[in-house]
């Protein structure tokens, strides 16, 4: 289905999107960013909460790190303010970073067993299908947040994966 290498690309494709969102998120003031859009998950703040929770729980499942602790409702309020989210967004990239490049491909051929709170109970998954998720779940909310960033006149970040600097 995939292999370590695409976890590699995909998380340098992660770190990129997020490096560029950061700049975006710190140009706004306070007001836009908890100004409720009427989004899922409410303001700009809170779905950049949730992306972060998301990916912090994600990880702490494939590397058996810490997780963020709470559920999906307590996502939303994680950081409550940009100076709290920015070193912690860097904090799970790196993480996930580090992870992918320990990735073969013969471990991702395998299952996945992790304890969702959201079911109550264990789930096992192709492990592939886990990492697929993970990274199609950021893609999924760094989308709303290019709307919610369109919506208060700010820029939003390039997004194509195509333009993946090869630097990174």
């Amino acid at each position: 289905m995939i292999t370590g290498a695409y976890a590699r690309e995909m998380a340098r494709y992660s770190r990129w999107q997020n490096k560029q969102l950061k700049g975006f998120l710190q140009s706004l003031p306070a007001e836009e960013l908890t100004l409720d859009r009427g989004a899922f998950f409410g303001s700009i703040m809170g779905t950049a909460n949730h992306l972060l929770w998301g990916d912090w729980i994600w990880i702490s499942r494939f590397d058996n790190g810490p997780g963020p602790g709470g559920g999906i409702p307590e996502s939303v309020s994680i950081c409550t303010n940009m100076s709290d989210w920015l070193p912690l967004r860097d904090t799970i990239d790196d993480r996930i970073t580090r992870w992918a490049d320990t990735l073969g491909d013969d471990e991702i051929s395998g299952s996945f067993t992790w304890f969702s709170a959201a079911k109550e109970s264990d789930v096992t998954k192709p492990y592939a299908q886990c990492i697929i998720h993970m990274f199609n779940h950021m893609t999924h909310h760094r989308g709303q947040l290019h709307q919610m960033l369109t919506e208060a006149r700010s820029q939003a970040p390039v997004s194509d994966l195509v333009f993946l600097p090869e630097d990174l």
